[in-house]
């Protein structure tokens, strides 16, 4: 009988950032150094027809949603590739794979659930989508600090039915959500939230996602999803939708449809992975924020992300 070699090693989990993790130049220090990198977007802009790396370099293209979205999962990807072989030479796979609102996408194409082009391609399109449904209207996000996720639940519920739409968009950890809607209802979020004495920061973000403004797009994507290639899973994937592992393609396909809309269930994800007795998580693309939300779960974990040449050495002796 052949034995699990995750009995036999340290039970990790790889997790993907989603937007909001980008910045200039994000790749430029790992790409002088492997190659992967710059092959890695080389592929992913012949699967969309424009070069992926010059947007990375240029800050107002990279922060409009449609180039955000394709430049982050091709990072994180080119990230998976390096790190991957690293694992593999340790005897190391991870239990879990998840990833954080557009990050699921990355943790698909790990997965082997998508090909990057594929992949690219769909997220490309998802941000026009996002822009689209949102176009002529005054939107926010802001990260709420201090108060339960029935407390910010409340105030939104309250503001929606009578001030503008506001909705829960990621349940991030104990005492942090992030809300997204109008411009108007957010802000009266804000204001109840500063009332009981406690924190609210607004997000610097060019669309508001997955709350009710986002609906008119989700038929778009469904179609779009409809039409692309999916594989099984060679690694579990925890989706955001419902902090839920799906192993049936229709079942992938609607969780990622009605993701747009509904809330990123982050903090339940991260319990998952504790409750099954992952020991270390692994941030697989730019920045350092699901490494950070790691240290402040009710039950933390603790994690390393890997976009930096120092940090990348770090994972050479896990086993």
């Amino acid at each position: 009988m052949t034995q699990d070699n995750t009995s036999l090693t340290k039970r990790l989990a790889v997790v993907f950032p989603g937007q909001g993790s980008q910045t200039v130049g994000m790749m430029n220090e790992l790409g002088e150094v492997h190659e992967v990198v710059r092959t890695t977007f080389a592929e992913a802009s012949a699967a969309l027809g424009f070069d992926l790396w010059e947007i990375t370099q240029d800050e107002t293209r990279l922060n409009q949603t449609e180039f955000t979205q394709p430049a982050l999962l091709t990072a994180s990807i080119a990230i998976w590739r390096i790190i991957e072989p690293m694992l593999a030479k340790q005897s190391l796979k991870p239990v879990y794979l998840a990833g954080h609102s557009l990050g699921e996408y990355s943790a698909l194409v790990a997965s082997g659930v998508l090909s990057l082009a594929d992949a690219v391609r769909l997220v490309h399109e998802r941000g026009k989508l996002m822009t689209a449904a949102v176009s002529g209207i005054d939107t926010q996000m802001a990260a709420v600090l201090g108060l339960d996720d029935e407390q910010v639940l409340s105030l939104c519920e309250e503001i929606s039915s009578s001030v503008g739409v506001v909705n829960a968009a990621n349940f991030n950890s104990v005492g942090q959500v992030v809300i997204a809607g109008t411009q108007i209802g957010v802000e009266a979020v804000l204001s109840a939230v500063e009332g009981l004495g406690k924190k609210a920061v607004p997000l610097k973000v060019s669309v508001p996602s997955h709350c009710a403004l986002m609906n008119p797009a989700n038929e778009a994507l469904a179609k779009l999803l409809d039409g692309t290639k999916f594989y099984p899973a060679n690694i579990p994937v925890i989706q955001n939708r419902h902090a839920k592992v799906h192993t049936e393609i229709a079942d992938i396909k609607l969780a990622l449809t009605e993701q747009l809309s509904m809330p990123v269930q982050w903090a339940k994800t991260m319990q998952k992975l504790a409750d099954g007795q992952v020991e270390l998580i692994i941030e697989c693309g730019p920045g350092n924020v699901l490494s950070n939300l790691a240290k402040r779960q009710q039950t933390p974990i603790t994690a390393l992300p890997t976009d930096k040449l120092a940090r990348l050495e770090k994972l050479e002796n896990l086993a």
